[in-house]
């Protein structure tokens, strides 16, 4: 990739200029944030320098991959219309990320207002803009934790106060196990988000995948690693990801490219054959 990556990553000269009021104290710029990455692949404005940068080299490897994150995007508006159309009215997002169009509310309760939906991100500018957005939104919370403590998202009182265990959730983790190692085992993780679930609950993943872009995906691997990034990139495998849904009744047509998975139209497609198979998507019923 050239020697000059890894000066795009130093602090000198880069950051200074993006202090702003709304940046929490805690967040360091310094290095970049999967979060705001993928918020300027979707084309979103609350990012800095250093996640740019590593989009830039990102989609030198990868020229495509805006296309596979509104891809992604996509599927994320389909499933929950798919759930909603099932009896689902509210709504777990852990991983929603900064707030760009089409959030999980807006589409829910564009649905039906009644709609609740709570928002889980480790990242403090995404929740701090969550908060900005949701002021005003009595049906929609966000909860800053990380998915890796189930207890502090299933028992905060704001998930508590929104959302009864006790009817259907549609349970949303869109591009975000696959930042757990192996060792940190995600198959017992989601075992335990599993079990929280009410029967009729469901379960939908996104997960990258170098099933069909080994090449690519190992530099964009090692790009992130290189990056200093908290967040490291592990790809899996069909089997791998099926075993997230556990026991889990999973919804036709199984796991697949997330671009595959009920598609509406052309903007739910990329142009690039192989964009619309480097995340599988796929959506599971609790019996």
């Amino acid at each position: 990739m050239g020697g000059g990556y890894d000066d795009a990553f130093s602090v000198k000269g880069c950051f200074a200029v993006e202090q702003r009021e709304w940046i929490p104290r805690s967040v360091d710029i310094s290095v970049p944030s999967m979060a705001r990455t993928y918020d300027f692949l979707l084309g979103g404005a609350h990012n800095f320098a250093v996640d740019r940068e590593l989009a830039a080299h990102v989609q030198r490897v990868m020229p495509d991959a805006r296309s596979a994150a509104r891809v992604n995007r996509a599927f994320l508006g389909r499933v929950v219309r798919f759930m909603i159309g099932r009896g689902v009215r509210q709504f777990l997002d852990i991983g929603s990320g900064i707030p760009t169009v089409a959030n999980v509310h807006e589409v829910a309760q564009g649905e039906d207002p009644r709609c609740r939906v709570v928002y889980v991100d480790k990242d403090p500018v995404a929740v701090a803009h969550s908060e900005l957005m949701l002021a005003d939104n009595d049906h929609a919370t966000v909860v800053h934790a990380d998915m890796r403590d189930p207890e502090s998202i299933l028992d905060d009182p704001r998930t508590r106060a929104l959302l009864d265990f006790d009817q259907p959730i549609g349970l949303l983790l869109l591009m975000m196990l696959h930042w757990l190692p192996d060792e940190a085992d995600p198959w017992r993780l989601m075992a335990r988000y599993r079990d929280a679930l009410p029967p009729g609950s469901h379960l939908a993943i996104t997960h990258v995948t170098a099933d069909h872009q080994e090449r690519p995906l190992a530099e964009v691997t090692d790009l992130i690693k290189r990056s200093r990034s908290v967040d490291q990139l592990t790809e899996r495998p069909h089997d791998r990801v099926l075993a997230l849904f556990g026991d889990f009744e999973l919804v036709e047509p199984g796991l697949v490219g997330c671009a595959q998975w009920r598609p509406t139209g052309p903007g739910d497609i990329s142009d690039a054959p192989e964009m619309n198979m480097v995340i599988y998507g796929g959506v599971a019923r609790k019996p």
